[in-house]
């Protein structure tokens, strides 16, 4: 008896092929007019592309914060990973986009969302130096205590990178001398 050989995905057309391209490519731009159009003729917002990057994660990780809200007004999920488990929160965390961060978690962003290595947002934000991010999650119910696959902790990561004002305010949490 032989085992049927595995499906194949159907094959794209070049037009169907380039329609997504551009649709990628408004997003990473922040052409958020052009988008706009093609989501009132019923674009979904939680495409994804090849690499599992979702349209909010590309939006929110190029800093685009008109393209992110229109997502998420939309209907966009902020919790889909990418294929690299990665979610637009922790994306954004580890560029600095403050106002994008706000907009996340106004849209239920999970605070806690750990990638496969157990990296959190707060991890993130923590490890490249983004206090005022850092402080946004801890508001909104992030762990500072949580570890990571190799066990370490927002303040030991941030220690590791040398990120020198998460570390003092961590820090300063731990020991409860808050000022």
């Amino acid at each position: 008896m032989t085992t049927p050989p595995p499906p194949t995905k159907p094959a794209m057309d070049a037009e169907t092929l380039e329609f997504i391209r551009s649709l990628f490519a408004l997003v990473r731009e922040g052409d958020t007019e052009q988008l706009a159009l093609m989501v009132s003729k019923g674009v979904p917002v939680n495409f994804r592309n090849e690499k599992g990057d979702s349209l909010i994660m590309l939006a929110s990780y190029h800093g685009h914060l008109a393209t992110s809200r229109l997502l998420l007004e939309a209907g966009a999920d902020p919790n889909v990973p990418n294929d690299q488990g990665q979610t637009p929160l922790a994306g954004v965390a580890y560029k600095g986009y403050l106002e994008i961060a706000e907009l996340l978690l106004q849209h239920r962003a999970h605070v806690e969302g750990a990638s496969p290595d157990g990296k959190t947002p707060l991890m993130m934000a923590a490890m490249f130096n983004r206090l005022p991010i850092v402080e946004l999650l801890l508001r909104h119910g992030a762990r500072a205590d949580t570890v990571d696959s190799r066990r370490m902790t927002a303040i030991s990561l941030a220690r590791t990178m040398n990120a020198p004002d998460t570390l003092a305010y961590l820090e300063k949490l731990a020991t409860g001398s808050q000022s």
